[in-house]
């Protein structure tokens, strides 16, 4: 997979995707994420990208041009369109779904935004969809984009040692994790469940998906509507929150 993310600040971008797991994924050739400035598409002869919005207001908006340029520019590299996705406060919130989706896509694009925003029209021209990491403003898009590409890549083949490493986390099966213990197995007078010392897979397995049902009823309910469970699943559910409605 490609991914191309469009930046006024591609250093920034650069150092973070160059380290770790994503770095030597990178390195393998497993993966390519090139960070491109748009600042080189400029035409204007002091290397500006923004200007004052029409009819008034504070801060200054990036201008149409420059971003419109470097998107052909990397149409006509690539040749062919990627799919582009502009990262944004007013997107739809990133989930764990929409990451499976999209890094099933040979190339994407992701557009930073910065200052007070972009012009609405090259938004209008060439943006495929919207995407926001929460509900709060940043200085700049740069920080979504790098979580949405580290989000993406981690779950192409070959990034990570081998499908469980993602497959069992959370929100990937709309459900959140279970709780994980390591070495030593009595810390601080706290013991290590004694399920997971017992070697008897099964029950581990039975014991690390109830766990996980558990911390999502109780963190996160709204996760459950969304989860794909079995009978014995949901009745279990059920009892649980009849026992929690009893205590209370």
């Amino acid at each position: 997979m490609r991914i191309d993310i469009l930046t006024l600040f591609p250093e920034m971008c650069r150092s973070v995707f160059t380290e770790s797991i994503i770095g030597r994924a990178i390195t393998k050739g497993i993966l390519q994420i090139n960070a491109i400035n748009i600042r080189d598409y400029t035409l204007d002869k002091h290397n500006r990208v923004d200007d004052t919005p029409y009819g008034g207001g504070t801060g200054m908006l990036m201008q149409a041009q420059p971003i419109y340029d470097c998107y052909q520019a990397l149409c006509k590299e690539l040749g062919t369109r990627p799919h582009l996705v502009y990262m944004s406060p007013q997107g739809k919130v990133l989930t764990q779904q929409k990451a499976i989706e999209l890094s099933k896509l040979p190339n994407l694009c992701i557009l930073c935004g910065h200052y007070e925003g972009v012009d609405e029209r090259v938004l209008e021209e060439i943006v495929d969809e919207e995407i926001s990491i929460g509900d709060y403003v940043l200085t700049g898009g740069e920080l979504p984009a790098l979580v949405l590409a580290d989000c993406i890549a981690r779950m192409i083949d070959g990034v990570l040692a081998n499908e469980d490493a993602y497959t069992f986390e959370s929100h990937y099966n709309s459900l959140l994790e279970y709780p994980q213990y390591t070495k030593p197995a009595v810390w601080n007078g706290r013991e290590v469940p004694s399920v997971l010392l017992s070697g008897h897979h099964a029950n581990i397995d039975k014991w690390r998906r109830e766990e996980s049902l558990k911390r999502t009823y109780y963190r996160r309910p709204e996760l459950l509507t969304k989860a794909d469970l079995s009978e014995k699943e949901k009745k279990y559910l059920s009892e649980l929150a009849l026992s929690v409605k009893e205590e209370t």
